[in-house]
């Protein structure tokens, strides 16, 4: 059992994860690149990223890449939200030839299952847009599209940013109430009114998806707006009726049941918000328990892969421990970010800076998806 491999990867809107675990839990080789979801790539671009990352964590394990590299293949990835989607990515990733047998889904299952040793509870993610899956003891599951405003969804770092934003805005010119957002949000760019940011993104010298940054702004001057407070307080009401529904669809509403918090934005978030959203959902469901996610997503696409060649629990322990040190051993290998470059925002030929580093293109504009 233990020549087989599990090929690993939690695929999202703005990072991928990649990695080979071996089936007594020994880590191989990691990699991480950037997006990897088929909304915005496409599924041809979606598996050239999972490509290039399988080559570097071969390499990095000093397995040929010239076949099968794994038993099976365990792709948990955002954008994945039909099962129309499920089976194309699936078929794709067969006739590539990584591995002998593969699995497919969202990656909210990397989530839960980073999150739970139970297999069942329910997770939501909340990163560049906002997403949730449930999955009751029985193995029923519970989801949603997670298509953005088409499926009724509001959440993630696009939409928090975009209601910063337009707050701001209102405030200056009168439309609403008085808000720190009005000085902060232009500040966090190099500009001084909501205006001058207006004109700017209109201008294409900053590129609208770049309010998936402000989040933090927003969350900071909670501590003392109450506009950006109301922002807040939206996000943690979006999040708890999601759960509360997963909860309805299963059944779960009087069972002890987790709620796993995963994604940038919640887990970059103070304890006041994981509070409220315990808060509301605890009025409807009181036996709920509400935690970040143990461990980093990817340590749950490797799980569930080691669930499917049965490992125990001392494997399952294994991999925690050491795809958790190398996860954390390369964040902290990685380049701390730019200071920021003012130059783009007056120079209407600069383009703006993407999520995997390269330049913006018209993949990356407009409202992403959840997970």
């Amino acid at each position: 059992m233990s020549d087989e491999v599990v090929l690993a990867v939690d695929g999202g809107n703005s990072k991928t994860d990649l990695a080979l675990v071996r089936a007594d839990g020994e880590v191989l080789g990691l990699a991480r690149g950037p997006l990897s979801s088929p909304h915005h790539l496409g599924l041809d671009g979606a598996l050239d990223v999972l490509q290039r990352l399988l080559d570097q964590a071969s390499r990095d394990a000093g397995r040929a890449r010239n076949g099968t590299v794994a038993t099976i293949a365990q792709l948990l990835m955002a954008g994945v939200d039909f099962p129309s989607e499920e089976e194309e990515l699936r078929a794709a990733v067969a006739r590539r030839g990584w591995a002998k047998r593969t699995r497919v889904g969202n990656d909210t299952f990397a989530v839960l299952r980073a999150g739970t040793e139970r297999g069942w509870g329910v997770a939501v993610v909340c990163g560049a847009g906002i997403n949730c899956v449930g999955v009751s003891r029985d193995g029923r599951h519970a989801r949603f599209p997670a298509l953005g405003s088409i499926t009724g969804d509001w959440g993630g770092g696009y939409d928090v940013g975009l209601a910063a934003v337009s707050a701001a805005a209102r405030s200056e010119d009168g439309r609403g109430p008085k808000t720190t957002l009005e000085q902060a949000v232009p500040a966090y760019f190099g500009l001084e009114t909501p205006t001058a940011l207006a004109e700017a993104i209109h201008r294409e010298r900053i590129a609208m998806r770049r309010v998936i940054e402000l989040p933090p702004v927003v969350f900071a001057e909670a501590e003392h707006d109450d506009v950006a407070a109301e922002i807040v307080a939206r996000l943690a009401s979006e999040v708890a009726t999601l759960a509360h529904v997963a909860l309805q669809r299963l059944e779960l509403e009087r069972e002890p049941t987790e709620l796993l918090l995963g994604g940038g934005l919640l887990q970059s978030a103070d304890g006041r918000l994981t509070a409220a959203i315990e808060a509301e959902v605890r009025a409807v469901a009181p036996v709920f328990h509400v935690r970040t996610a143990r461990s980093a997503p990817i340590v749950g696409a490797a799980l569930l892969g080691l669930d499917e060649l049965g490992a125990g629990r001392d494997v399952q322990e294994r991999v925690r421990r050491e795809l958790g040190a190398a996860i954390e051993s390369l964040e902290r290998s990685a380049p701390a970010p730019k200071a920021l470059d003012r130059s783009f925002q007056t120079d209407a030929r600069a383009k703006p800076a993407r999520p995997d580093g390269g330049t913006a293109s018209g993949a990356f504009e407009g409202r992403p998806e959840g997970g």
